[in-house]
């Protein structure tokens, strides 16, 4: 049995056709919806590569079943543009393969919208739940200073 999805993306509303009652939020947004920003990396909510708001809060879409999106409001990586976080990344050269990358920028914008100049205590803190494999994280940590500054 399958149902309809309708919820709010990225400030417009979208409807998904057919979704089994077992699929991820992340792969409506994905396969269904065409907004291939939030990655699919570990299935399990450890890695944050397929981080999103949900309600203005950030979850591992890959953890939330599609059908409990329905009628709620969804941002991600796409619709947050190219906001401070996103430039700051660029500038630092805090992007490598790019893969964690939508997720880590999705944290550093919920970050700096609760706290506007954290310490780097606050920063790893935020960052905690995105894993990085081509870094040391040093770039990370650099653009999130920056963000913060700007």
């Amino acid at each position: 049995m399958t149902m309809r999805v309708r919820l709010e993306v990225n400030g417009r509303v979208a409807e998904a056709d057919d979704v089994w009652p077992g699929e991820s939020l992340l792969y409506v947004l994905r396969e269904r919806l065409g907004l291939p920003g939030s990655k699919n990396a570990c299935e399990q909510g450890e890695c944050g590569s397929c981080t999103v708001y949900l309600d203005g809060r950030p979850v591992c879409s890959c953890l939330v079943p599609a059908g409990q999106a329905e009628g709620r409001d969804v941002v991600t990586i796409e619709g947050l543009g190219d906001g401070r976080a996103g430039r700051a990344f660029l500038a630092a050269g805090a992007v490598q393969c790019g893969f964690c990358t939508p997720g880590l920028i999705v944290a550093v914008d919920d970050l700096l919208r609760r706290i506007p100049e954290p310490d780097d205590e606050q920063i790893r803190e935020a960052l905690a739940g995105n894993l990085c494999r081509c870094t040391g994280y040093q770039k990370i940590m650099e653009a999130v200073r920056m963000a913060a500054e700007s």
